[in-house]
């Protein structure tokens, strides 16, 4: 028997969300078959089977989210039922043999063995079925339990063997009125040991003292959520006592059932589109957002474009897009502007000595932010092959956790959807994203005449808390002057 277990994608992800199971049990699955999609806050993404076999059970609903190693299914490879079944009827021939010898002791010994077998874990089933309680896993204990009906056989007979020392008087009313939620919450050591890097950044940028902060994660883990909720009161975190009856952390009381009125409609909000407004959010009340855009007259690369796109295609298999030519661009003005390539981190900026380029790229479930990693070592084609094969993985929810990470500053892409001006929200920890809009054919002013060129206009959001005004414009005023004066066709090929 072979257990699924929610695989870690990334080495800050713990946890997962079932989004929907492929198989069912009693389906046969082949080796890297797809079992299950799952989604995490970094990318959606398929599960392959790592052996072939049936499904035998699945301990997770769907829509549950998880922690790291958390057991999802059983499947049952090719051959073991049957190998099973021989040694199950091998051994019912033994006892058998055993009960026709008369022999009381070794029957009697036979039973105790296998009482113990039924009721030990060592065959794998119980730790499968009856995971560590956690807020989020009543659907894996849900269902370990009706797998096993006889836990209560296992179970001491009575209660004082359970507490060490005489209970507190109000201990009996406290257990009562207390749900069994909250009683994990004052477990806050182990607790901060798996926070994410983002929770500790927002908890250090606003001074917030993790400890003091109640999770309602899996396990008690502290959530953006929980970091999130406590910066929109104010910072105020209500400090917690082991004796405390009543929990900071209760439940807020469930919202009413939203009722469509005539003409509307309403759509759950999903795992991405939470994610990406937790994202956003934390992004607009972390940086200090300001806006610059310039003009660029692009006229020659759209000439250049028209001669190539052809030949382009036919030598490399690409389409070849204008956001190659400005990421290269940005890259080479990144280099210069070292400020602009950076992030914040507590009192120090640390300066990138590489460039990590995160593309948005626009896709079913929202907005996803793949990173073409080392693209200050790439010309434009190599560039061009790198936005086309993580756009269309990303669009094929085919994307690794490692891939939508580690971005040092991020470029948007509206031009093609009609957009001649946009303030993108920051790609948090980057301190800057720069917006390529539409290139529109407008009346410019050229040596004092009006002539008709293709006009685009480039615009960057950036942190006034680590740059200024200055930089900003002449960071930008270097992008433009690529744009302007490179000569792409030989960094093209053409």
């Amino acid at each position: 028997m072979t257990s699924i277990q929610m695989p870690q994608l990334g080495e800050t992800i713990v946890e997962g969300t079932i989004l929907k199971w492929l198989k069912r049990e009693g389906d046969a699955v082949a080796r890297d078959e797809p079992l299950f999609e799952i989604s995490t806050d970094k990318v959606d993404t398929e599960v392959p089977s790592p052996v072939a076999g049936t499904v035998t059970k699945i301990l997770v609903d769907e829509g549950a989210t998880v922690p790291v190693g958390t057991a999802l299914m059983e499947i049952s490879e090719a051959g073991a039922a049957a190998s099973g079944d021989a040694a199950a009827s091998g051994d019912a021939a033994a006892s058998g043999d055993a009960a026709a010898s008369g022999d009381g002791a070794t029957s009697s010994g036979d039973a105790a063995a296998s009482g113990d077998a039924a009721s030990s874990p060592a065959s794998g089933a119980a730790p499968t079925t009856e995971p560590t309680p956690e807020p989020s896993g009543g659907a894996a204990s849900s269902e370990g339990s009706s797998a096993a009906p006889p836990p209560a056989a296992v179970t001491p007979p009575a209660a004082p063997a359970v507490p060490a020392a005489p209970a507190a008087p109000v201990a009996p009313a406290a257990a009562a009125s207390v749900p069994a939620a909250v009683a994990t919450v004052p477990d806050r050591g182990p607790r901060s040991q798996i926070l994410s890097p983002l929770v500790r950044r927002l908890a250090k940028e606003h001074d917030l003292d993790l400890a003091q902060i109640a999770g309602t994660g899996s396990g008690g883990r502290i959530t953006k959520a929980d970091v999130m909720a406590v910066i929109s009161s104010g910072g105020q975190v209500a400090p917690a006592t082991a004796g405390a009856t009543a929990p900071v952390t209760a439940p807020a009381q469930p919202m009413p059932a939203p009722s469509a009125g005539i003409g509307e409609e309403i759509v759950p909000v999903s795992h991405i589109r939470r994610a990406i407004a937790e994202h956003m959010l934390a992004s607009t009340q972390t940086s200090a957002r300001a806006w610059t855009m310039v003009e660029v007259n692009v006229d020659h690369l759209v000439k250049l474009r028209e001669r190539i796109k052809a030949t382009f295609q036919e030598r490399y298999g690409l389409k070849i897009t204008y956001l190659p030519m400005v990421v290269r661009a940005t890259v080479d003005a990144l280099l210069e502007y070292p400020d602009v390539n950076a992030r914040l981190d507590g009192d120090n900026i640390v300066r990138h000595r590489f460039v990590n380029m995160g593309i948005a790229v626009s896709y079913d479930a929202g907005l996803i932010v793949p990173v073409i990693k080392g693209a200050d070592g790439m010309n434009t084609i190599g560039v061009a092959r790198a936005i086309a094969d993580l756009a269309a993985r990303a669009r094929s929810h085919q994307l690794r956790p490692d891939e939508v990470q580690g971005a040092t500053f991020t470029i948007t892409n509206p031009g093609p959807y009609g957009s001649v001006a946009s303030v993108p929200i920051i790609n948090q920890p980057n301190v800057g994203i720069l917006s390529f809009d539409a290139i529109v054919k407008r009346p410019v002013v050229i040596d004092d005449a009006i002539a008709i060129r293709s006009m685009v206009n480039i615009s960057m959001s950036w942190d006034h808390r680590v740059i200024d005004g200055e930089a900003a414009t002449r960071f930008l005023a270097r992008v433009k002057e690529n744009l302007e004066t490179w000569d792409f066709a030989e960094d093209l090929g053409v």
